[in-house]
């Protein structure tokens, strides 16, 4: 459960357990969704005075990447972080900072998921790699590297070329 009354909040914390679902509509076409049974999240939330909540806990589950030098798809990435969250009713002088979040108004219900979708997309490896010796595509003819080497001729930059001319000079 990630949506709690906002009444019962302020009278007691409450012990947070549940699954942020890969189909759930929070997320966005465009976001890197996790795996299997999407993302687990553990935690307290509590008032922190009024109009005022503070949720601290942990998240963790697996999202699929592509490799950032040969774009293969697949690469696995375990995603596990320590979040904590503040929340702040519209209208209070402190829900004008940049790290809370505000609730609207009048708001009954205070529904932790589209924060956690946020912190969750901050979390996924944004530069991951299907191995640490991954030689990448060719800039040339795109060739994977890692199945075999192209035919390409090694590329040069002509900006480099007046430092080439040294260096075959010297020779």
């Amino acid at each position: 459960m990630l949506s709690f009354d906002i009444r019962s909040l302020e009278a007691r914390a409450e012990s947070v357990d549940g699954v942020l679902e890969t189909a759930d509509p929070v997320w966005e076409s465009t976001d890197l969704r996790p795996l299997g049974n999407g993302v687990h999240v553990t935690g307290r939330l509590s008032g922190a005075g009024p109009g005022r909540f503070y949720f601290s806990g942990r998240f963790d589950g697996a999202a699929v990447t592509s490799c950032r030098r040969c774009l293969t798809a697949g690469t696995s990435a375990v995603v596990a972080e320590d979040v904590q969250l503040v929340f702040a009713t519209s209208g209070i002088e402190e829900a004008d900072e940049a790290d809370v979040i505000q609730i609207p108004a009048g708001m009954r219900e205070l529904d932790l998921r589209p924060a956690l979708r946020e912190e969750w997309l901050l979390a996924v490896p944004g530069f991951a790699l299907c191995r640490e010796d991954c030689k990448g595509l060719c800039p040339s003819c795109g060739a994977d590297r890692n199945t075999g080497e192209c035919s390409c001729a090694p590329a040069t930059d002509p900006r480099w070329a007046g430092l080439r001319d040294l260096r075959l000079s010297d020779a």
